[in-house]
């Protein structure tokens, strides 16, 4: 494990005696809402990118709005920095903590407020579960969309704070296409509300900006989202091919196709095999990827777009095709998809889980990238990923009991995230940037357009106490990395064609 500190120029130095601090929390949350022993912070040093840990100076966890306003008023009083939380199932190190301020864990704010059928619209707190939504309007007929693979314990304000997409993504879109409202406290404790329960509001779109902020314009504590109807009819098809590049060929027609599956996604034959032992999905282990198309629609709909994508998977080199047309034998082929995580934690000591997205059209090119990368470095990865959408998920296997492994990983996957960005893609799809990704934000973005990023966090965060360290690099820790990384952007269009 490494312990992680933000960089230097972005550390916030305070003055304030903890224990004074802890006595005027005293005075408006119970003793439980309050940790400060050593073994007692040690659940909340890290999040789900467990390589980084870092032992919070305090742990709060407020019952209400009002205890979550006093907090954050008192740290913007006291110039005490504030890092909220909340599964922490996170994959970038956005809730990591500081060694000298206030981590606010959001996990007791897990109400649904209000489920508005006619309007399609549910109000819920932050910490309400992914998968609790659906659960909790599946009699009614509907559903909401985004769906993590984490979704049995991520939460909704962690899924705006990182605009958390899922398998279903390309057709349904990623939490900022299925969220109408949030209401957020700014660091000095006031409270605003963003966005409304109609398809547009007035002013302007800072919606949109909240999803994907990473916790550093505000503190979520409520959210209005989207529910989709239940669609009448879905399929799955499992194709199985005898070579990854027919397999991204395949995805490209699937597009080009015209057809938009629900959702439509790869893996290679290491996590095929991974998944299997694992899950026992029934998975051909043989096969050197396979393909998850799901259809949905009317019956009628289904049916027609089934043969027209059979017969695309067929024609771009599927020897195997299989439909699991029943609610069970569907659930069994995305288990194994959503488990696939966990799945290569099993045959590996260490993995470090890369999220990059590219142009579709470069898929079989940037993985055939990946594995000379894999050579060089000496790691296996294992690809599973949102093939519809371009959102890549490489797997790079290592084992950090071995002296320079971790570092090895790091930089490997630092080199797949600058050639997303060079290929025209970008460094996350919807794991964010937190700490693991903040120097590429050197290489992807111009110092220009970092100093938008850096207004719009003065803008709502003016002593920069939220979440600092994380997203936006400083213009120091960029200049620190101008003799390794020249900013390229993406490659001209005649390198991109010979790509």
């Amino acid at each position: 494990m490494k312990i992680v500190r933000p960089h230097t120029s972005e550390t916030i130095r305070h003055q304030v005696d903890r224990r004074l601090l802890i006595d005027e929390f005293k005075t408006f949350l119970p003793a439980a809402s309050i940790i400060s022993e050593t073994e007692a912070l040690r659940p909340f040093e890290c999040d789900g990118l467990s390589v980084y840990h870092c032992l919070p100076w305090l742990v709060l966890l407020p019952d209400t709005v009002e205890q979550v306003q006093r907090i954050l008023a008192i740290c913007h009083r006291y110039g005490v920095p504030v890092v909220a939380r909340g599964a922490g199932t996170g994959l970038a190190g956005g809730a990591l903590p500081l060694e000298n301020g206030v981590l606010l864990s959001l996990a007791r704010l897990n109400q649904i407020l209000e489920i508005d059928c006619a309007n399609r619209l549910a109000r819920v707190q932050p910490g309400v579960r992914n998968i609790a939504i659906s659960q909790a309007v599946a009699q009614q007929g509907l559903f909401y969309a985004p769906d993590p693979s984490s979704q049995i314990a991520c939460t909704i304000g962690g899924n705006v704070a990182e605009n958390s997409g899922g398998v279903h993504c390309l057709k349904y879109g990623l939490t900022t296409h299925n969220i109408l409202q949030v209401r957020i406290v700014t660091m000095d404790g006031a409270l605003v509300t963003v966005g409304s329960h109609g398809l547009d509001g007035p002013g302007l779109d800072l919606l949109a900006l909240m999803a994907g902020s990473e916790g550093l314009l505000g503190v979520v504590v409520e959210v209005t989202v989207k529910l989709l109807p239940l669609p009448e009819h879905c399929e799955v098809i499992l194709a199985a091919f005898a070579d990854v590049e027919q397999a991204g060929s395949a995805v490209a027609a699937i597009i080009a196709s015209g057809l938009l599956p629900a959702g439509l996604e790869m893996m290679d034959q290491a996590a095929i095999k991974a998944a299997e032992d694992f899950i026992h999905a029934g998975y051909p282990v043989e096969a050197e990827a396979i393909l998850l198309c799901e259809l949905d629609g009317t019956r009628k709909q289904v049916e027609e777009e089934l043969d027209r994508a059979c017969e695309v998977l067929k024609s771009n080199g599927a020897y195997e095709l299989r439909r699991a047309g029943s609610r069970e034998q569907r659930q069994v082929l995305w288990a194994g998809r959503k488990a696939a995580f966990p799945a290569v934690g099993r045959i590996s000591p260490d993995y470090y889980c890369m999220d990059g997205t590219i142009p579709r059209r470069f898929l079989v090119k940037v993985l055939k990238s990946i594995a000379e990368l894999s050579e060089r470095y000496g790691l296996a990865v294992v690809n599973v990923f949102h093939a519809g959408d371009g959102n890549l998920h490489p797997l790079i296997l290592y084992n950090a009991d071995r002296p320079g492994e971790l570092e090895k990983a790091e930089r490997f996957g630092g080199d797949i995230l600058e050639l997303c960005v060079a290929v025209g893609g970008t460094i996350t799809g919807e794991h964010g940037v937190g700490v693991e990704k903040i120097d590429q934000m050197c290489f992807q973005f111009s110092e220009n357009e970092l100093a938008q990023f850096r207004a719009v966090k003065e803008a709502f965060d003016e002593k920069g106490l939220l979440n600092p360290g994380k997203a936006v690099p400083s213009l120091h820790r960029c200049a620190e990395l101008g003799a390794m990384h020249v900013h390229r952007g993406v490659l001209p269009h005649s390198e991109l064609e010979r790509f």
